[in-house]
């Protein structure tokens, strides 16, 4: 009897504990909103600075000095506009007038200006490079009797620069010889001339190299066929 009462109350136990089990619900579904980061617009205007020329006829440069190239002239009266500025504010860096995609400095001596100069960007002077060289060889074509070498080539090279700086070169020929390194300063725009020989000792197709090596590279070559009629 009390075995039959100890099951009865275990049964009853089970019956509660699965009355009080909570039902399952459904898991929620979430959904995912988009929202779009918003873009921030500067509401600061650009600042917009004008320059009248003040003398019959000023130059505009490639930097802020006259020691660098001349790129274009400005008349009296003719107006652009200003993009920036050298730090002691005698230089304006403005729109090509006579390039709408180009820029060129004015110096601030024959100009005056409308608007907050004190807000224009500092720009840095810009990097010298050789812009052109040309090498000559005179003669260009040598036709001599077999007997009457040595021969000599003199060499002409124009170098040309846009400012003050250093420009390092050396010749080098087909027969493999080079001469060492050579540095000709520039203490402003403009061409400098450099002059050499060399001499040719039996017939054959030479050629002679200029190499700028500083600031930037470029090789001009000249050909010297050199013959012997039987």
């Amino acid at each position: 009897m009390k075995r039959r009462i100890l099951l009865t109350g275990f049964i009853s136990i089970l019956l509660a504990a699965c009355a009080a089990t909570p039902t399952p619900t459904a898991t929620p579904t979430i959904t995912l909103i988009s929202t779009p980061i918003p873009t921030w617009t500067s509401t600061v205007a650009p600042v917009k600075v004008d320059l009248r020329v003040t003398d019959k006829l000023i130059n505009c440069r490639f930097g802020p000095g006259v020691v660098y190239e001349l790129i274009n002239e400005l008349h009296e009266g003719q107006f652009a506009r200003v993009a920036g500025r050298n730090e002691t504010f005698t230089w304006w860096y403005i729109r090509d007038p006579g390039n709408p995609n180009g820029f060129c400095w004015v110096s601030a001596n024959v100009t005056e200006t409308q608007g907050e100069v004190a807000q224009l960007p500092v720009v840095k002077a810009p990097v010298v490079t050789v812009i052109k060289a040309n090498l000559r060889a005179e003669p260009s074509r040598i036709v001599v009797n077999c007997d009457q070498f040595p021969q000599t080539i003199f060499l002409e090279a124009e170098v040309t620069m846009n400012g003050p700086g250093f420009v390092t070169w050396r010749w080098e020929a087909s027969t493999g010889v080079s001469s060492e390194n050579v540095i000709l300063v520039f203490e402003e725009s403009g061409k400098q001339v450099i002059n050499d020989y060399y001499q040719i000792g039996a017939p054959n197709d030479y050629w002679i190299k200029l190499h700028i090596l500083t600031p930037n590279e470029i090789i001009e070559q000249v050909n010297i066929p050199v013959s012997c009629p039987p």
